[in-house]
């Protein structure tokens, strides 16, 4: 079982920065690809980025690319999500997910999430 404890969130202005932290419990954190994903009120949940086990590979949802950036400790089982120039429609529930697969399409677990909001 692996558990995921998102933070960071919080309310920032327009064009501020925030850093989202995921901190993944278990021992074979090195060997899972996270993601993060986001739910705005009213909408479906949607993939905002992914990085592979190693770190060596990371993809982007085009509307983030560029602004975000997602990286990853494996020493201190904690996945990050440094998110700058933020707009308002950045603001929704985030949320980490862990694939134990590897792969950035299926993910098997899930954090309880953390909300953002940014005030334009």
């Amino acid at each position: 079982q692996v558990q995921l404890v998102e933070s960071g969130g919080g309310l920032v202005q327009a064009g501020g920065s925030l850093r989202l932290s995921c901190a993944a419990s278990g021992r074979t954190f090195s060997s899972y690809a996270m993601g993060w994903f986001r739910q705005a009120p009213g909408k479906e949940r949607e993939f905002v980025a992914v990085i592979s086990w190693s770190g060596g590979s990371a993809y982007y949802a085009d509307s983030v690319k560029g602004r975000f950036t997602i990286s990853r400790d494996n020493a201190k089982n904690t996945v990050y999500l440094l998110m700058n120039s933020l707009k308002s429609e950045d603001t929704a529930v985030y949320y980490c997910a862990a694939s134990t697969t590897g792969s950035r399409f299926e993910y098997d677990y899930w954090g309880q999430g953390t909300q953002v909001t940014v005030s334009s």
